[in-house]
């Protein structure tokens, strides 16, 4: 099996909300929570390929989008964040995410940055060890405010370099 990462611009609009939509559909209430972000989500990076192939990248498996990663340059060198770190659901468990995020970091590294910022929810268990995994610390937990409230917190993690 060949995992390789991938420009957006080699894919199609709609391919970010296509799997966000899988990533997350083991809890509808994420996609009726966030269907509207999702869309501006993937308009603003195929409207800005120039960014997207910058600061972002598919994962392919076998040539098959499984995943995607991307990360938010503003604050470099002081710190780039990590946004939306999804992998397909039939693809989940297979050590894939692990591997996308991994490559992920590197490349971010290559940026000179002081540190790396992430957050999950508090119930995406996998994401949690998955972060901790590679070398994120958890930094604080807070209070979510965003009006979905089968969320109660969000935690932040850096990882420091």
């Amino acid at each position: 099996m060949s995992v390789k990462f991938k420009k957006l611009s080699g894919f199609n609009r709609g391919i970010l909300f296509e799997l966000l939509t899988d990533a997350y559909s083991f809890d509808r209430r994420y996609e009726q929570s966030s269907i509207s972000d999702w869309q501006d989500f993937d308009n603003f990076f195929f409207d800005h390929l120039e960014i997207a192939d910058k600061y972002a990248f598919i994962t392919t498996l076998n040539d098959e989008p499984i995943g995607f990663v991307v990360w938010d340059p503003r604050n470099m060198p002081e710190y780039a964040e990590i946004g939306h770190n999804c992998i397909a659901s039939k693809h989940k468990g297979n050590g894939y995410g692990k591997i996308q995020l991994q490559e992920a970091v590197n490349r971010v590294i290559q940026n000179d940055v002081k540190k790396i910022i992430v957050t999950t929810n508090d119930d995406l268990y996998p994401a949690q060890r998955m972060y901790e995994s590679i070398g994120f610390t958890m930094y604080q937990k807070r209070k979510n405010e965003t009006g979905a409230d089968f969320i109660e917190e969000f935690i932040d993690y850096v990882y420091f370099l």
